[in-house]
């Protein structure tokens, strides 16, 4: 009963150490999400802005640009995936690979071969575990995500997407992100970056559609804009990754705490329980003995 009774009391402090690990990361979770999401709602107006512009000049000019066209037959696609460098965020990984995985068998079912990119280390670890290659891995700065790597990761895939086919070009390209919703909800949002489509900057039904003047040429003005819209896409998606990874960190580190006060609860109970049974077990002894003595 004694051995129990110890065995009751090291897990319950292994579970009291648990916890006070948990409770920390989760307090550290807490604190990061509110910088990620101010630098989600900083970077927002600069890329409606410039989705804006661009949605005015390919929708007013009639030119044919490389990154508007789009191909007779796609033969490859290129899939950009954005996870963490670090887990213990619950589903976050788990559920971005799991939409790339049927983004993929989707594009395979249509006849098109696929080449990654990946940010995270945990993407590359994936990829690693099943000895699939990747074109280009980023890692080391997923949880407060720079320019310069959005800028690299735009750069790679602007210029799959400029080569022909028979160079290892790409006629498409993909990102697959964690959407920040809610400290509770993360979705794993699949966006067709290339060749361009333009859903957002719509004026409103009641609003007048404007008449655009372009001042140099429309080609020149795409040449410049669609580097910038792309990389404040790219960056825009790192951001919205980055804010719904620390929000799932939170929720998995708080489960994990509320689980530990559940064992404490329940091992705290069983050792009293064996507690009770061994002085009980002593005292039915002691009456033992003091009658057979008697």
């Amino acid at each position: 009963m004694g051995a129990q009774l110890r065995v009751y009391r090291q897990r319950i402090r292994s579970a009291q150490t648990t916890k006070k690990i948990t409770r920390a990361m989760e307090l550290i979770a807490a604190s990061r999400i509110q910088k990620a999401r101010a630098r989600v709602d900083a970077s927002n107006p600069y890329t409606q802005a410039i989705t804006r512009a661009v949605s005015a000049v390919a929708t007013h000019a009639k030119t044919d640009h490389p990154l508007l066209t789009e191909a007779d037959k796609v033969e490859r696609a290129a899939v950009v995936i954005f996870t963490s460098d670090r887990g213990l965020a619950g589903a976050f990984n788990s559920q971005v690979l799991r939409e790339a995985e049927e983004l993929s068998e989707l594009l395979r079912a249509e006849g098109k071969e696929i080449s990654y990119y990946l940010i995270g280390r945990k993407a590359q670890g994936y990829f690693t575990f099943r000895r699939r290659a990747a074109e280009r891995v980023w890692v080391g700065d997923t949880e407060n995500p720079v320019f310069e790597t959005a800028k690299e990761v735009a750069e790679a895939v602007v210029s799959a997407f400029l080569r022909n086919s028979d160079e290892g070009g790409v006629q498409e390209i993909h990102l697959v992100y964690n959407r920040f919703i809610s400290m509770v909800t993360q979705a794993p949002q699949v966006t067709r970056l290339l060749p361009l489509q333009i859903v957002e900057g719509v004026a409103e039904a009641n609003d007048l559609s404007p008449l655009y003047e372009f001042e140099p040429e429309a080609d020149v003005v795409l040449d410049k804009l669609l580097p910038d819209y792309i990389e404040s896409r790219i960056f825009n998606a790192m951001l919205e990754s980055a804010a719904a990874k620390h929000a799932a960190t939170q929720k998995a580190m708080k489960s994990a705490s509320d689980n530990a006060d559940t064992l404490i609860r329940d091992f705290t109970r069983l050792a009293n329980n064996a507690r009770q049974a061994e002085i009980t077990q002593q005292i039915s002894e002691i009456v033992g003995g003091a009658d057979a003595l008697s």
